[in-house]
């Protein structure tokens, strides 16, 4: 999936004086801080962290409250879809108007009739609600099918997607699997009767 990426940091983590019995517990407490929260400085919502303390010499700041910084290598695991990028998402509910995705579990995104390809057509089945496309039957979009659409656009504050499906590489990623499967064996097949 598109818009993950593991970035390297060094950075300085200030702890207040009352936390410096266990360091590690407080600067684990302040990067838990950051997760699941856009972030300017990382450029990307923190989805995990993995810290070590570089040293054991901490500087302390003059002030009113003299925290002391400590600095610490950290590996973070960064959520930004870019526009035009692809990514995955379950989803959780479907109207003749809208598709609503949950990716990686915190984040929605809704994809509106005007960004649905015409090949899907709304259907209701057993009081239930689908896309099914009109050149390949099998290619269905219901409730828990996993999604892969194209980013819009991404709205930081609340972390919601727009997206589409408009790009022929989008739709249900089980039935797109099986069809570049199915792609793969023809090229092969093909291949072989060439040489033979």
């Amino acid at each position: 999936m598109e818009g993950l990426k593991l970035s390297e940091a060094e950075l300085m983590i200030y702890i207040h004086p009352s936390k410096s019995r266990n360091v590690f517990q407080a600067i684990c407490r302040e990067l838990s801080s950051l997760l699941f929260q856009y972030n300017e400085t990382f450029d990307g919502v923190l989805l995990a962290y993995d810290a070590t303390v570089k040293s054991k010499q901490a500087k302390i700041l003059a002030g009113l409250h003299p925290y002391f910084g400590v600095r610490v290598n950290t590996r973070l695991l960064l959520f930004d879809p870019k526009p035009k990028s692809f990514v995955e998402g379950k989803i959780v509910k479907i109207s003749p108007e809208s598709i609503h995705v949950i990716v990686l579990g915190f984040s929605a995104a809704v994809i509106t009739d005007v960004d649905i390809r015409e090949e899907f057509k709304y259907r209701v089945r057993d009081g239930e609600g689908s896309f099914v496309s009109r050149s390949h039957k099998r290619h269905a979009l219901k409730l828990g099918t996993m999604l892969r659409l194209q980013v819009q656009s991404f709205d930081e504050e609340v972390m919601h997607i727009a997206g589409s499906l408009l790009p022929e590489n989008t739709g249900c990623v089980k039935w797109l699997e099986n069809k570049s499967e199915e792609a793969l064996h023809t090229d092969r097949d093909h291949k072989r009767r060439k040489i033979a």
